[in-house]
C-alpha cells in the first residue's frame, strides 16, 4: 500500500473529567460533560465512536492537580480543569459491554503503581474486553502528585524513565513469561485446570522493584496490552522507541512533525524494530459543519464559551511555570523544566510570551483546531498523514457529544469516499486491528526476550 493510500487511524481523546483539553466549553448550553460521572455518558459516547469506526478511545489521566498557575487550585476548581478527575480504568467494562470493536487506551502513571498488581488489573481488562486494551505509559510530571503520594517532589526527569524501563521489564516477565501458552487446560475430567509445570514464578531484584511471585492471571488475548506512549524528550524517545507501539506527539507544523516522525522511526529501527512498528498520532480538534460558513459560525459560538486563561493554567503545570508572574509581552525562560520537557522546548523555540499563549488558546487548548466543511477537514487530515508521515489522530472533544457526532456523521463518510478510512472493523484484538500481525507483540519487540521458548 503506498503512502497516499494509507488508511487514517483515529482515536477519540478524552478524560474522566468535565474539562479535558478545550477548556471552558463545559459552559456551552449544548455540552453535557458535567455528566462525566454517570455510566450513561460513557456508554453513549462509546456507541457513537463505534458507529464512527474509531480505532480507540484514548483516556488521559493525571494524579495530582494543576496548582502552578497563581500557586493555587482556585481556577482549576472554578473551570473544572481536569479537577475533579475520576479513575479511567473503571469506565472500561461498561463501555466494552455495549461495543464489540472499539479499543480502550488507558493512561496509568507507573510512578505510583505496584507492577505486580497493575499487571493483574490490565490482564483482567484484556480478558473482559477480548483483547481491546491498551496502556498509555506515563511517568508523571506534576509535583502536586508526588506530594500527594507522600514524596517531597517528583523524581528527576530522566530518572523517571530509568524507573519506567525497569517497571516494563517486570511487567514483561509477568505478562509474557509466567504462564506458558498451553498452561491452561480446563480439563474437568482430569481435574486439571492449569498444568503446574507450565506456570513459573517470576524472580526480579532490581534497583527500583523486587518481585517474587506468579502472575495472578492466565494469559489474556494480547498478553501485553497495546502500548501507547507520549515521550518526545531525548530520554523519552529512547524509552518510546524501545517499548511503545502507538506514539502520541505534539504537532506544530507538518515539516517539523515530519522530522520528528522520521527520527522516531529511525530510532525504532536502531532498536531492532521496524519503522512501521510505530503508529504515530497527533492531537487535534475539529469543528465541522455542512458548509464552511456553518462551521465558522459554530466555531465562533464555541469561542464565546472557551477560556484561554484556563488553557494557560493547564499549560503552566505542563511546563512548571507560573505565567501569572509575567506581563503579556515579557520574555519567558522555559529551560530547565522538570515537567514535560518537549512542551517546554517548543515554547522556548517559539519564544512564546503570555500574550502569544493566550492567543493560541482561543478554544481553551494548545492543540491545532480544524474548522470547515467535511471536505475541508478531510483535506487537512489527509495532508497531515501524507506530508508529515503520521498514521492518525487523537481527536479531542470540544462540545460534547456533538463534536464526536459531527465528526462521525460528516467527516468519516468523506474519508471513506476517498478510500482513506476503513468501512468496517477487522476482527481480532486491538493490536491485530492496528498492525494486522496477530494479537501478541512481535518477536522483535523487547518483551519477546522474556518469553519461555
Amino acid at each position: 500500500m503506498s503512502q497516499h493510500q494509507k488508511k487514517i487511524l483515529l482515536n477519540a481523546f478524552n478524560m474522566n473529567c468535565v474539562s479535558h483539553i478545550n477548556h471552558g466549553l463545559w459552559t456551552h448550553p449544548r455540552d453535557n460533560s458535567i455528566n462525566y460521572n454517570t455510566l450513561e455518558y460513557w456508554t453513549a459516547m462509546a456507541q457513537t465512536l463505534e458507529r464512527g469506526l474509531f480505532d480507540g478511545l484514548f483516556i488521559a489521566d493525571i494524579v495530582g492537580v494543576y496548582d502552578v498557575y497563581q500557586n493555587s487550585v482556585d481556577l482549576p476548581l472554578r473551570e473544572a480543569i481536569q479537577l475533579p478527575v475520576n479513575d479511567p480504568m473503571m469506565l472500561v467494562s461498561a463501555m466494552a459491554a455495549v461495543t464489540r470493536h472499539l479499543g480502550f487506551g488507558i493512561t496509568a502513571n507507573l510512578s505510583y503503581e505496584s507492577p505486580y498488581l497493575f499487571a493483574r488489573r490490565l490482564s483482567t481488562l484484556d480478558h473482559l474486553t477480548r483483547g481491546r486494551i491498551g496502556w498509555n505509559i506515563v511517568t508523571g510530571y506534576l509535583d502536586s502528585a508526588a506530594r500527594a503520594m507522600g514524596l517531597s517532589g517528583q523524581a528527576e526527569h530522566d530518572l523517571r524513565y530509568d524507573r519506567a524501563d525497569e517497571f516494563l521489564e517486570v511487567l514483561y516477565k509477568l505478562w509474557e513469561g509466567s504462564w506458558e501458552d498451553d498452561a491452561v487446560r480446563r480439563d474437568k475430567g482430569a481435574r486439571l485446570f492449569a498444568d503446574p509445570a507450565k506456570v513459573h514464578q517470576v524472580h526480579h531484584a532490581g534497583k527500583f522493584y523486587q518481585v517474587d511471585g506468579y502472575h495472578l492471571c492466565e494469559p489474556s488475548i494480547q498478553r501485553t496490552p497495546l502500548l501507547y506512549q507520549a515521550g518526545t524528550s531525548a530520554r523519552g524517545q529512547q524509552f518510546t522507541t524501545r517499548h511503545a507501539e502507538a506514539i502520541f506527539i505534539a504537532a506544530q507544523d507538518k515539516e517539523s512533525t515530519r522530522k520528528t516522525v522520521q527520527n522516531l522511526r529511525a530510532q525504532a529501527v536502531a532498536a531492532g524494530r521496524r519503522a512501521e512498528d510505530l503508529k504515530i498520532f497527533i492531537g487535534i480538534a475539529a469543528v465541522v459543519g455542512d458548509t464552511t460558513r456553518q462551521a465558522q459560525e459554530k466555531f465562533d459560538d464555541y469561542r464565546l464559551h472557551a477560556s484561554a486563561e484556563a488553557g494557560l493554567a493547564h499549560f503552566a503545570s505542563s511546563v512548571g511555570i507560573d505565567f501569572d508572574r509575567f506581563g503579556l509581552d515579557d520574555p519567558i525562560d522555559y529551560s530547565g523544566s522538570n515537567a514535560i520537557q518537549s512542551a517546554a522546548g517548543v515554547a522556548q523555540a517559539k519564544r512564546m510570551t503570555k500574550r502569544k499563549l493566550l492567543e493560541q488558546f482561543h478554544l481553551g487548548s494548545r492543540y491545532p483546531t480544524l474548522v470547515g466543511s467535511a471536505q475541508e477537514v478531510a483535506d487537512e487530515l489527509v495532508a497531515w498523514v501524507d506530508e508529515a508521515g503520521i498514521d492518525g489522530f487523537n481527536l479531542s472533544r470540544t462540545v460534547t457529544p456533538e463534536s464526536y457526532e459531527d465528526f462521525t456523521d460528516l467527516v468519516i463518510p468523506e474519508l471513506q469516499t476517498r478510500g482513506r478510512y476503513k468501512t468496517a472493523y477487522q476482527e481480532g484484538s486491538l493490536r491485530q486491528k492496528l498492525f494486522n500481525e496477530g494479537d501478541r507483540l512481535p518477536a522483535r519487540h523487547a518483551a519477546a526476550a522474556y518469553r519461555r521458548q
